[in-house]
């Protein structure tokens, strides 16, 4: 049975996953619970060709093993882009001050750099990149954006990476203060995941 394998180890993002594609009658495996266990490089120059990277190596190594065919691959690249810091931290959301330091001291540090930013200066945008390798090779990739500002202070404690700074003034608070419910309707992921549904749909129907 066709099966989708996320390229993530991330249990917070396969939680939304889950959850935004659970109409779609196809189960969805992590890469850790596909048993594959790889160091993906991520060098390209934007999400998307980071998506896509992760994607087809994911891909590869399902073909080595003889799963190519009973598989969909999908990865996301997905980050923050602040545009008084001309748009990061970026594609290095992740590795912003080290992979290892905790996203808590990653937001501090942008608080801090923006203490003298004035309001309407304090654009920022979530940014998410989706690419499925669908049986055969055929690579197709949807993106989705929320625009919001950044705080000034961390506030929430549901979602998770950059959402207690990231201030979403339609709602009057932060992505960690929205519910599921809500953050899976308006996420940068649920958009690209929206868009990546309908390509599914088309293909496994």
């Amino acid at each position: 049975m066709l099966q989708i394998i996320f390229a993530t180890g991330n249990q917070g993002k396969m939680r939304e996953i889950r959850a935004i594609l659970k109409d779609v009658e196809i189960s969805i495996l992590s890469m850790k619970e596909a048993g594959l266990d790889l160091e993906i490089e991520e060098d390209g120059a934007t999400f998307e060709e980071n998506a896509i990277i992760k994607a087809r190596a994911v891909a590869k190594a399902l073909a080595e093993q003889g799963k190519e065919q009973e598989c969909v691959v999908m990865a996301d690249d997905s980050g923050l882009e602040i545009d008084c810091l001309n748009g990061e931290p970026g594609i290095y959301s992740a590795r912003y001050l080290g992979e290892e330091t905790p996203f808590e001291v990653k937001s501090r540090d942008f608080l801090r750099r923006m203490e003298n930013v004035p309001e309407q200066k304090r654009g920022a945008r979530f940014v998410c990149a989706i690419a499925a390798v669908f049986p055969g090779g055929e690579t197709v990739t949807a993106n989705g954006v929320v625009e919001g500002r950044i705080g000034y202070e961390l506030r929430g404690d549901n979602g998770f990476g950059y959402d207690p700074i990231f201030y979403l003034p339609e709602y009057g608070c932060t992505a960690a203060e929205l519910s599921d419910e809500e953050k899976n309707r308006i996420s940068h992921r649920s958009r690209a995941l929206g868009l990546m549904k309908e390509e599914l749909k088309k293909r496994i129907s």
